[in-house]
């Protein structure tokens, strides 16, 4: 095989990222900006003919020009991408694919996880990782009904508080999945500690740290899907099926999730629970959001009133671990972030 060389893309160089969104738009892969660090391989006359990117633990954006297909230059790509990550100590890495691709990254070690509406898979490098990952889970199955809820509290708000009350009132048992991903303001550990103390005093609820293999929209990679609708959809059933072989795990038939009259995209992702659930003799409950002067509270909202500075309103939507939080060094430096942040909302 012709050995062709391969060169990071930096975000400022023109050429090369001309060609970068012109080969992605051929193979009909929508560029993705949430990424660490792009490489292309170039021929001998300077054209980019193949180009792979990873963000943290994801290999994203690959696309190989269809003329060049077949030469092994995907696993080259794959190859150079998994170094990157090695030296930043990630060995464990995952990708998203579309559905009709998913056995060539099954030739370079890569392992189905799940898929979604027959269009996106999703992988890992390691053979036992998720099945690993689900008997550990499975040590938790206890004789009564549990239920669970899957939440990133971005921070722990009084909303969280009140679902997971309820949940707890209404089962023997409760699992709370806290989104591991650090795609927000808050840190997964300091999120993770927030939900603890603001669930300290309800005994028949328990933690569980998701790993990477409960995904969050912000990790989530559409850029080989068609529109956002398709995306929501595919990211939906994805994690749905995930969920799935959690729960017979686990013994858990029932999932809470909070409505959100005002967001289409979680509307439709909640329509697509309410229907796919049931299906695994999962029971969907949707329950009302706990509301403040008739506004139902969440998370945004409280971001939004930090960045307003509108510590009263912060107050009046947060438990009292979650506001003294933010006023240690810590919590000072997140408050700083978020008010000299241009948008709060979509992190």
């Amino acid at each position: 095989m012709h050995e062709y060389p391969t060169v990071r893309i930096i975000r400022d160089g023109k050429r090369e990222n001309e060609q970068l969104s012109e080969l992605l738009a051929r193979e009909g892969v929508r560029r993705d900006r949430n990424v660490d660090y792009t490489i292309g391989m170039y021929d001998g006359d300077d054209n980019l003919i193949a180009t792979g990117s990873c963000s943290a633990n994801t290999i994203r954006c690959v696309a190989v020009d269809g003329a060049r297909q077949g030469g092994g230059l995907l696993g080259t790509i794959i190859s150079r991408l998994l170094e990157r990550m090695a030296d930043n100590g990630v060995t464990h890495a995952f990708l998203y694919t579309r559905q009709d691709k998913a056995r060539y990254f099954g030739d370079m070690g890569f392992h189905e996880i799940a898929s979604g509406l027959n269009l996106v898979t999703f992988m890992e490098n390691r053979r036992d990782g998720f099945p690993s990952f689900v008997r550990e889970l499975s040590a938790y199955k206890r004789d009564g009904e549990a239920s669970a809820l899957v939440m990133n509290c971005n921070p722990f708000t009084l909303g969280h508080r009140y679902l997971i009350e309820r949940a707890s009132s209404e089962n023997r048992f409760v699992h709370i999945f806290v989104v591991s991903e650090d795609a927000s303001f808050f840190p997964f550990a300091d999120r993770y500690e927030l939900v603890e103390r603001g669930v300290f005093s309800l005994q028949n609820v328990t933690l569980h740290q998701t790993r990477s293999y409960m995904i969050s929209s912000a990790v989530f990679p559409s850029y080989f899907l068609k529109d956002d609708d398709e995306a929501v959809a595919a990211q939906a059933h994805l994690d749905l099926n995930i969920f799935k072989k959690i729960a017979s795990a686990m013994g858990i038939s029932r999932r809470y999730v909070g409505t959100e009259p005002s967001s289409r995209v979680t509307g439709l992702y909640n329509s697509i629970m309410r229907e796919e659930l049931p299906k695994s003799g999962i029971e969907c409950v949707e329950a009302e959001r706990a509301k403040l002067d008739g506004q139902p509270i969440s998370a945004s909202l409280v971001r939004q009133a930090i960045h307003d500075g509108d510590m009263d309103a912060v107050r009046s939507m947060v438990p009292q671990s979650t506001y003294d939080y933010l006023e240690t060094e810590r919590g000072r430096e997140i408050v700083k972030r978020l008010r000299e942040s241009i948008s709060v909302v979509h992190h």
